[in-house]
Formats: C-alpha cells, sequence, structure tokens
C-alpha cells in the first residue's frame, strides 16, 4: 500500500489537487471572497486575510508536510478552469495511528454545489487505500449542519459527540465525529 495518496484526484464536480506555489494568489483570492461565509465555523480565518508571500510560505510547509508524509492538503479547483480555487481540503494524520481525518472549506460561490461531498468521497477512498489506514474521519462542531451534511451524504456513522474549546464564533463546543471503516466503505460501493 502506498505512503501518500495520489497528487491530483479527478471528480466530475471538482479537481482534488496537490497545492503548488502558483496558486497562492488564487487561494488568497479564494479566502477573502469567502471570508464571512468562512468565519463562523474556520479558526484558521482570525489570521486572514493573508498576502500572497504569506500563502507561498504557507504552501511550502504544506509542500514539505507532504513529503514527509505528515500531513496532506489539497486544493479543490474547478474541472474548467483549474486555476480557480474552489475550495481547500485535506487528509490529515491528527487522531491514531490507523485513522485519517478528512477537513474541508468551500467557496461561497461552491456551497450546496456538491464539491465537499466529492471531494470528501474521492479523498475517502485515497485515504483508505494509504498503508495501515483502517478508517476515515470526519469532525465538527455540531451546529454545522453543512459539513454534517457531508459524512452523512457519504454513509459514514456518527460515533461520537464530545466536548472541546470553542475555536471558531459560531462553535457551541460539542463536536461530532463520524467514521467509516475500509469494510464499510467497500460495502458502500
Amino acid at each position: 500500500m502506498p505512503t501518500h495518496p495520489p497528487e491530483r484526484i479527478v471528480g466530475e464536480r471538482v479537481v482534488v489537487r496537490r497545492y503548488a506555489p502558483h496558486d497562492a494568489a488564487a487561494l488568497v483570492r479564494s479566502v477573502t471572497e469567502s471570508l464571512e461565509h468562512l468565519r463562523p465555523w474556520m479558526p484558521w480565518i482570525r489570521h486572514e486575510p493573508q498576502t500572497v508571500e504569506q500563502r507561498v510560505e504557507m504552501i511550502e510547509t504544506w509542500t514539505k508536510e507532504w513529503d514527509e508524509a505528515t500531513n496532506f492538503v489539497y486544493t479543490m479547483v474547478d474541472p474548467a478552469d483549474e486555476s480557480r480555487i474552489i475550495g481547500g481540503t485535506g487528509l490529515h494524520l491528527r487522531n491514531g495511528p490507523d485513522e485519517i481525518e478528512i477537513g474541508y472549506w468551500v467557496h461561497i460561490d461552491h456551497v450546496g454545489r456538491g464539491v465537499a461531498t466529492e471531494s470528501a468521497r474521492l479523498l475517502t477512498t485515497a485515504g483508505l487505500a494509504l498503508d495501515g489506514k483502517e478508517a476515515v474521519l470526519i469532525c465538527h462542531d455540531r451546529a454545522n449542519r453543512a459539513s454534517g451534511a457531508v459524512p452523512r451524504k457519504l454513509g459514514y456513522r456518527l460515533v461520537e459527540e464530545y466536548s472541546r474549546p470553542n475555536e471558531a464564533p459560531a462553535e457551541t463546543g460539542i463536536h461530532h465525529k463520524w467514521r467509516v471503516t475500509a469494510a464499510e466503505w467497500i460495502a458502500l460501493g
């Protein structure tokens, strides 16, 4: 089994691929256009807006993490125009050694179009193909219904509700953890 997921995965509504330094300006634009949409749920938004130079540094960090197989950060781009960033996602190694977590955000103009669900579907398959990964997780604040709809649509099981200090303005402090195992994912087909 591979230790790294694919660098580029093509879906019908979205292409999920590694960030490259040339994506910095498009990332600044995408996040800036979506600031108020993202602010309630994304803790990292308090550091926004960032400059192109700051984004280049961040992409360099993500490149190093990818190369070291410690974190796999992707951009979501429009299949018709890959220079247009419509969101961000990733496979994150912040849980047990046999689990990997998917996170995502979507540009305000692409909310409700299925890009988060499609990206999570693509990354679930990629994550479960990694060496030693038995399950994929998606975690979100209980009040973030849009984020919760994604694992529900994909057939993940809600396995835990837990308390966590609020990190973003709209958070309740109660988080949901969704999980799907490799066997369950195959059965969902």
